[in-house]
Order: C-alpha cells, then sequence, then structure tokens
C-alpha cells in the first residue's frame, strides 16, 4: 500500500516503523506535522491509502481523518488517554504498560481500536522505555493494524466497547506533579521522579541555587564519608556529573538545562560554580577501568569473562544520548588502549544500553558559543578525538575486536563501531550511517576506508547520498555487519558472550589473527590511514571553518530542538520534483 507517515519528527520510532513497513512492500513518503495546510498538502500530492502517525503532539486536522483513516500511535494501555502517558505511568510504577493503535477522531486518544500490545515496565528512564520497549510494542502493533486494514475486513473496536481497557484519562503532567522533596523523598522516589521526566522536560530544580532542570540520574551506595551531609547538598563529582545527598542515600546527577541554555553536562553548565565551591565538592575517582563491584555511576567500565587463555574483555561506554565529547573520546581511547594489553584473545566493545555512539557531542560544541569559545574549533577537536579513537581500535593487532550494538547508532559512531574486526547487531537496533543530515557535513572517523571494503564503492554512495536509517536487518544485507542479533536485551548480551567465547577458543584463532595484521598491512601499503584521514579532514575544515554555514546552522537548530519548518525532501518523496503521483 501506499502509506503517509505523518509525524512531528523523525524519531527513532518513526525511522523504525518507516524501515518496517519499506521491507514489507509498502511504499512510504514522510511529512513533518508542521501546520494543517502542510498536512492537507501532503495528502493531495502522495494520494496514500492510509495515514500511519507515529508522533504528534497535536491533533491530526478533521479534513484528513474524515477522508482517510488515520492510525494513531498511542503509548500506553488501552483506555489510556492524554500527552503524558508514559510520564505518569513511571511516576505512578505501573507494573505493565502498552502501547495502543487507535484511529484519529473528534476527541483525542478516543477513537476505535486497531492494534494493541502489552509488556513489563522496568524501572528505568522514560527514553530508554520509549526507546525499546515501546517501540518494539508499536511496531507490533502497527504492522498488525495494517495488515488488518490491508484485509478490508476487520471492524476496529470503539474504545467503550474494549473488555481490556484499564487506562483513563491523565492530563499533561506537570512540574508541580514532579517536584522533587529532597528533605523528605528517598532515593527511589527522587529517581524515579527524574526517570518520569528524562529526555523531555526533565525535572525543574536548582543547583548551587540556580534554578534549572535536570536530567540523568544514577543511584550511588556508597558515600564516601558524607554520610552526615544535609539531605539536597551536593557532596562530590566525577567526570561530568555531581553526587547529590538524598535522605537515605545519593544520585549522580549528570545532565541539567540551566534557563535559557541548553541540555549539558552538569560539570560544564555549572563550571563556574564548581571552581568557587571545589573545596566542598571532592573528586570521587573510580580505581581504573575495572566495573565497580558497588552500584554506581560510570560511564567506562571494563570487565572480563574467564581468566584462562581463552578470556574475553569486555568494555562498556554509556554516554548519555550516545554523545561523545573531545574529552569522552580521549578517556575511551585510554580505555580502550589499557584493555589492548590485557590477556585476552577477543576485546568486545558493548558501548551502553541505549546507544551504541552518535559520534561528536553537538551539545557540547555548541556550548562553546555560550561560553565565548569557538564551536569551530571544539568540532574540530572533537572530530580529531574520535578519529585517535578509531584508529586505536584499527590498529588493534593482538585481538580480534567486536563491536556489539545493543543500542541505537548513528553517524561518527556508525564508523566508530565498523572500525572493529565484528559488528553484531541486536534486533530492533536503528543505524543512520550518513553524516549529511548535519548540515551537509562530510565525516570522517576514517569512513572512507571502513565503508566501501564493507559495501563496495557503489554501496558506499547510495549509503552516503540516500540518508536512509537501516534496520539491524537490512545492515546485514547490505554488508554493514556481520550478524543480526536476538532482540531481547538480555538475550543479546548472553549471545554476544557466548559468540565471542566461540571465537576464542577456536581452533582457527591463530589463523584469524595472522590473516587480520596481513590484510591491514595491504590495505596500509595500497593507501595509509593517514591519507584516508587527511582527505577527510581537508572535508570537514570546510564544514567547520568554511563560508558556508550550513553545519553551523543545522547544529544549532538541532541542539535547541527548533521546530521544523519544512520536511527533508530525502523523507519526504511526494515533494519530489520527479513525483508521479
Amino acid at each position: 500500500m501506499r502509506i503517509l507517515l505523518l509525524t512531528h519528527a523523525f524519531n527513532s520510532l518513526t525511522q523504525r516503523l518507516g524501515a518496517e513497513l519499506q521491507q514489507r512492500g509498502h511504499e512510504i513518503s514522510i511529512e513533518f506535522d508542521i501546520a494543517d495546510s502542510v498536512a492537507e498538502e501532503a495528502v493531495v500530492l502522495f494520494k496514500p491509502e492510509l495515514i500511519v502517525a507515529p508522533y504528534l503532539r497535536r491533533a491530526i486536522p478533521e479534513s484528513i481523518w474524515r477522508q482517510y483513516v488515520c492510525l494513531v500511535v498511542h503509548p500506553g494501555i488501552v483506555g489510556d488517554r492524554g500527552p503524558s502517558a508514559l510520564d505518569w505511568a513511571l511516576q505512578t510504577q505501573q507494573a505493565e504498560w502498552g502501547v495502543t493503535v487507535l484511529q484519529a477522531e473528534a476527541e483525542m486518544d478516543a477513537g476505535p481500536v486497531w492494534a494493541s500490545t502489552v509488556f513489563p515496565l522496568r524501572h528505568a528512564r522514560k527514553a530508554s522505555i520509549y526507546r525499546n520497549e515501546v517501540t518494539q510494542a508499536a511496531t507490533t502493533a502497527v504492522l498488525q493494524a495494517v495488515e488488518r486494514f490491508a484485509g478490508g475486513s476487520f471492524v476496529p473496536t470503539p474504545l467503550a466497547a474494549c473488555r481490556d481497557a484499564r487506562g483513563g484519562l491523565r492530563p499533561l503532567m506537570r512540574q508541580a506533579d514532579r517536584t522533587i522533596d529532597w528533605q523528605r523523598e528517598d532515593t527511589a522516589t527522587v529517581l524515579g521522579k527524574i526517570n518520569a521526566a528524562d529526555g523531555f522536560p526533565g525535572v525543574a530544580d536548582s543547583l548551587f541555587g540556580v534554578p534549572c532542570h535536570i536530567f540523568d540520574a544514577w543511584p550511588e551506595s556508597t558515600l564516601r564519608g558524607a554520610a552526615g551531609a544535609r539531605p539536597g547538598a551536593l557532596i562530590a563529582r566525577r567526570e561530568t556529573a555531581v553526587l547529590r545527598r538524598t535522605i537515605d542515600g545519593a544520585l549522580w546527577i549528570g545532565h541539567v538545562k540551566r534557563a535559557g541554555e541548553i541540555k549539558l553536562p552538569a560539570t560544564l553548565a555549572f563550571a563556574a560554580e564548581l571552581a568557587k565551591f571545589a573545596a566542598e565538592l571532592p573528586e570521587a575517582p573510580l580505581d581504573g577501568w575495572w566495573r565497580a563491584d558497588h552500584e554506581t555511576w560510570q560511564d567506562i567500565a571494563y570487565e572480563e569473562s574467564g581468566r584462562d587463555e581463552n578470556a574475553v574483555g569486555f568494555l562498556h561506554f554509556e554516554f548519555y544520548n550516545g554523545a561523545m565529547s573531545t574529552a569522552q573520546c580521549q578517556r575511551l581511547r585510554a580505555a580502550l588502549a589499557w584493555a589492548r594489553q590485557r590477556p585476552t584473545k577477543v576485546l568486545v566493545l558493548l558501548g551502553g544500553a541505549d546507544f551504541w555512539s552518535n559520534g561528536i557531542h553537538l551539545n557540547v560544541i555548541e556550548a562553546a558559543s555560550l561560553r565565548d569559545g569557538s564551536p569551530a574549533d571544539e568540532s574540530w577537536n572533537n572530530i580529531n578525538a574520535m578519529n585517535d579513537l578509531a584508529l586505536e581500535l584499527i590498529e588493534v593487532g593482538d585481538q580480534i575486536t567486536v563491536a556489539a550494538l545493543a543500542g541505537n547508532t548513528g553517524a561518527g559512531g556508525c564508523f566508530l563501531a565498523r572500525a572493529a574486526d565484528l559488528v553484531w547487531v541486536r534486533e530492533g537496533v536503528m543505524l543512520n550511517p550518513h553524516y549529511k543530515n548535519m548540515g551537509n557535513l562530510y565525516g570522517s572517523e576514517y569512513w572512507s576506508y571502513l565503508l566501501p571494503r564493507r559495501v563496495g564503492e557503489e554501496g558506499a554512495r547510495d549509503i552516503m547520498r540516500n540518508r536512509q536509517p537501516l534496520t539491524a536487518q537490512a545492515a546485514l544485507s547490505s554488508g554493514f555487519s556481520d550478524a543480526c542479533l536476538a532482540g531481547d536485551a538480555q538475550a543479546f548480551r548472553i549471545d554476544v558472550a557466548r559468540r565471542a567465547a566461540g571465537i576464542a577458543a577456536a581452533p582457527d584463532f591463530a589463523a584469524r589473527l595472522t590473516a587480520k595484521r596481513e590484510r591491514r598491512a595491504a590495505d596500509e601499503a595500497a593507501k595509509p590511514l593517514a591519507a584516508y584521514r587527511a582527505e577527510e579532514l581537508a572535508h570537514m575544515r570546510r564544514n567547520f571553518y568554511g563560508f558556508d554555514p550550513s553545519y553551523h546552522v543545522a547544529r544549532h537548530h538541532f541542539v535547541r530542538k527548533s521546530l521544523a519548518s519544512w520536511t527533508p525532501r530525502h523523507l519526504a518523496r511526494h515533494r519530489d520534483l520527479g513525483w508521479q503521483g
């Protein structure tokens, strides 16, 4: 069928649904929900048989839903209504939640139900739940609803007649509903409130007496001599985070958004205040890269399975939203260099639970302009740090390296992953191995070496030119990745460990390692890695310092979440000049 996706933004759910529907033979075009007139025009141009709305912030105009079946994805159980579905579910600690696909009508979230599915609700961040359980449940439900619509005989159930309706109308959750009482609420309660607001809008609070919104919280089980501090007080710092006392423990606060500014690592957003109160906020470093034996915040952690000659190393890097600043790249490179010296045969880079890597840290780069710095200089420093990290991985000669992607990956993160010998991707993960959406950015991380040798010159041109996301299956089919593994997060980790152990214990391991070294030596003789890097950086220098400001403009709007004023042409196929409706 011809299906129009009407959405507020091209978020991970919209990407997944678009890709899954295309894989099933449907003709897909996308329109951002900017205004009624824009949506109406898209319908006239594309002439869809069905409209699916994965992610909206306002109602579909009556002029559309009266003429077309419009399937709306609501992140709530049957009967749940309102704009803060996940927020309320998490904050009220529901044991089970779900996704409902309903037909748009005059009353929001009250149309007849086409499909629904439920899932156990983890105690986790809202953004993580949305990116994993909600996206998977929505994919299942939408595909079922589309099949039912295509069949022509299915009659959706009016909401009032749904026997499994358990939810009700909930208002928009406001900051008054999220307020933290540091003097009375325990760690679990505070963490739950921050988790329920994670991603957007955060919890309104203050640090150093300055109003801000807080995000990215992690519990700490060891107070390190600060047990006598009053609840709410800041008691320590570590890398990008600050530690705040609760009535029964403490929480690390990783990211904040000061009024009128952008979301940043806490220690960067409050750099001046931290310098002023340095004596009251001591550093609380961890002892090396080994995973801590207690509950704490640790953005880079290493562990091993087995202590024999077939040991496997696992390097985790849990960077918020997958963004990697200059300093984070440098620290991860140091950890990788250390892990290379461990007596292991296989080294697995596991990234984070929700993101493997999304490349350079656009928010930190943008922050340079807020502090009389140079975003161009910070961009240059960041891309070179990413390149140094990728080079460290490419040059691992004594181990087989694996990038195990449990979470979504984009831009330079995709090519950092491809710097490993093997790339294994969890089913359900979305990859965006291209750069041009960020103001026609050329990209680096040795992609011009790493990509063509996997997908061919023409395949590499297609990936970079088309700028379309890849599902885990599509990445495997294209040759970009080497395996698509179990979609369940725990099953994925078990499968990764099993496969890595199998490589380490294989009788042909030595021959495999020799072949790897010989291939790298031959590639280097044909064209040195330094030449690829120099060519890529020549383009990047023009992006950062040249006369065309497209990258800086695109980054500014991306970081500040500016509302879209048009849909990119590579998404809105119906707006191509040669489009035939």
